[in-house]
Parts: structure tokens; C-alpha cells; sequence
């Protein structure tokens, strides 16, 4: 295994010895990872999950050890690509195993702890994260709690559960079930399953990007819009682009599109008044709970990451991710409102002509169809 390494300080420490979260200035990881190049023509016949491009992955699954499958895995990943306009293609990320793209960090989490053997696993979550992690978990035969906000959809509490995760109920808003989560992660012994911090999450997500490049013969849109919360899927997006381009498989970036809920919307504000990082949010109700994040700790990262490929940030309206989710539904895709926020963006603002891919994160069983406003 590499070493985690903090972007802003220059700390470095082993994986294996858990530390969650930069000692210093208490940021996220990045990882010390150099992916080797995932050749189009060697993808025939590999197993049809996500990994199909170990070569890419920082667990490779013929490390795996202990045991059982060569690496953990419920077959995510390799989700279908259709066409919502002539130049707009919806990804249809709702089709993972949990129902949510969350899936493809969380099996390199599950993977990960699997291999340290840690006493036991924790994350937080609003839903969707924690459900995949629970999975997951599961799946390792892993010891896990999952913290999610007192009001966190009855649904999402109900699959976390049924996955065998210990629930943690925590009043208040997202913020305080993290910071109830980080406490515990603290503790001797525990892996905490970050999806915002451990940045093995984000070399998950990445493959987002690189199945699109292959379904799409070895190219990619000229846009790729995305959902910002903690911005994990737009990172490891941005993860993709970069590699695939280092290794001369893609001749120029697409454009990340990034889109925010208006209630909530801390990074998009920062990427328009120019600045390098943001002003924390208040923390408001909105539809697209999912991505109702005050003050992502990545912020800085997913505003480097839009801006080097020539990107921009939209915000929706409640009434826009209403509509969106309710149009969808009468195209035959019924997802959760956050997962409507993209194609909300899109019919909000446009792309000019471009070609363009939209994910559809999360299904709508979880929430339900949005009430009216």
C-alpha cells in the first residue's frame, strides 16, 4: 500500500496506520498513487465490475488477501449510458447494487479495511454513503456503524439497517453526525470509512469516468456535469480526466459542470467571486439533501479541479430539481431529487450545443417523488 499524503502541509503517513485525517492541519489525504495506463483493447473479457481497471486502482484485486474473492465486490459499476437529448447522455448510476453511486467508493473502502483488519469500521453519512458503506461491509464480513442525521429519509435508515450496520441517530444537521462520527473515529483501532476524507473513496468514484471513455470507444463529452456536496464523484471525475490524459488516451479535458442546490451552495459562490476557498454555508433544508454540504473540506480541490479543464458551477432551485425529477420520471428514470440536479442544471442553463454527460446518482425509492412546494 502507498502512503496517504496531506495536500496542504506535506504530511505523509502509512495507511495501515489509520490516521483518518491530516495530524497538522486536520484536512483530508490525498493519496501517493500513480496509476498505470488501463490499454482500451485489454478491457474484452474482464470482469464486469469496476475492477475491470486495476491498473488504475491503488488496491489492486490480485493483492487481495485472506481468502474468499479476489477482492470484494457486488458486481458494481458498468452502468448504461441513455440518451436524454441529441447531445445529452444520462449515466445511469442508480442501477449500482445500494442504488447509489456511492458504491463506487465505498468497495474500495470495504476493500481496504478488509486488508487492515481494523477492530471495527465507522462512517457518517445523510444516506446514501452510509448505505454503501453498511453494504459493503457486509459483503467483508466487516464490523460497521453508520452515523446519519435524526431526519435522514425513513427509507435510507432502513436499508442501512437492513444491511446489518449499527445505526447511530444524531440530532442536528449533517455537520454535527460528522462530527459525532470523528470523535468516534478517533478511537484505537477504528477504520473510519470517510467518504470526504480517505481519498481511496475518491479513486473509486474516478471509474465514473473511466467507464464512460470506454463505453464511448476511447473518447469523452466535451462536458461532464456533476453534483457538489463533499464533490466526490467531481474529484474523482477530475482524478480520470487527469490520468487519462497523462497517459495520452484522451487528446483534451472535458469541461466539469459542477452543480449546487441554491440553499446551499458555499463552493459555487466561492468559484464566482473568484476566491481559492470558500465562506462556509448555513445550513438550510433544500430538496437535493444529498448535497447540502456547508463546508465541504475539499472545497479548495473542487475549485482547482473546475477550473482546469475550463469548467463553471450552476446552482438549482428547489422548483427546477422538483420539475427535473418529475421529467425524468415521465422518461422512464425515476431518481431521488438530488440525483434530478444535473439534468435540473441543464434544462436550467444550457450547454450550447455541446455534447454532454449526465450522472442519475441515487433511485428514487430512497426519497420518494418530491412534494410539491
Amino acid at each position: 500500500m502507498t502512503d496517504y499524503q496531506c495536500p496542504k502541509c506535506g504530511v505523509r503517513s502509512p495507511v495501515k496506520s489509520l490516521a483518518w485525517r491530516c495530524p497538522q492541519c486536520h484536512g483530508p489525504w490525498d493519496l501517493g498513487f500513480a496509476a498505470a495506463p488501463v490499454s482500451l483493447d485489454s478491457l474484452t473479457g474482464r470482469v464486469g465490475s469496476l475492477w475491470r481497471y486495476e491498473e488504475a486502482l491503488p488496491l489492486a484485486a490480485t493483492e487481495a488477501t485472506g481468502g474468499g474473492p479476489r477482492a470484494v465486490s457486488l458486481g458494481e459499476g458498468r452502468t448504461p449510458l441513455v440518451p436524454l437529448t441529441a447531445t445529452v447522455t444520462a449515466k445511469l448510476d442508480f442501477l449500482m447494487p445500494t442504488l447509489s453511486f456511492k458504491d463506487r467508493g465505498a468497495v474500495m473502502l470495504a476493500e481496504l479495511a478488509r486488508r487492515l483488519k481494523p477492530r471495527r469500521v465507522i462512517a457518517d453519512s445523510s444516506g446514501n454513503a452510509g448505505t454503501s458503506i453498511a453494504a459493503y461491509c457486509a459483503r467483508a464480513g466487516l464490523d460497521c456503524t453508520v452515523y446519519v442525521p435524526a431526519a435522514t429519509s425513513p427509507k435510507k435508515v432502513e436499508q442501512i439497517a437492513a444491511h446489518g450496520a449499527r445505526l447511530e441517530l444524531v440530532p442536528g444537521d449533517r455537520e454535527a453526525t460528522a462530527r459525532a462520527a470523528r470523535s468516534a473515529a478517533d478511537e484505537d483501532g477504528v477504520f473510519y470509512a470517510s467518504h470526504v476524507h480517505n481519498p481511496y473513496f475518491l479513486h473509486g468514484t474516478k471509474t465514473y469516468v473511466y467507464e464512460i471513455w470506454e463505453d464511448l470507444g476511447g473518447r469523452l463529452p466535451e462536458v461532464l456535469v456533476l453534483p457538489v456536496g463533499n464533490g466526490t464523484l467531481l474529484l474523482g471525475a477530475h482524478l480520470a480526466v487527469e490520468e487519462l490524459r497523462a497517459h495520452g488516451l484522451i487528446a483534451e479535458r472535458p469541461a466539469l459542470v459542477a452543480v449546487q442546490a441554491a440553499a446551499v451552495a458555499p463552493v459555487a459562490s466561492a468559484f464566482h467571486a473568484g476566491a481559492d476557498d470558500i465562506t462556509p454555508a448555513e445550513a438550510a433544508p433544500t430538496l437535493a439533501e444529498g448535497i447540502a454540504i456547508p463546508a465541504p473540506p475539499r472545497a479548495r480541490q473542487i475549485l482547482s479541479a473546475v477550473r482546469a479543464g475550463g469548467g463553471t458551477f450552476h446552482t438549482v432551485t428547489d422548483d427546477r430539481i422538483r420539475a427535473a425529477q418529475l421529467d425524468l420520471a415521465a422518461r422512464g428514470l425515476f431518481v431521488e431529487p438530488t440525483g434530478a440536479a444535473c439534468w435540473a442544471a441543464i434544462q436550467a442553463h444550457g450547454l450550447e450545443g455541446r455534447t454532454a454527460v449526465v450522472p442519475l446518482c441515487g433511485a428514487g425509492v430512497k426519497t420518494g417523488v418530491a412534494a410539491g412546494g
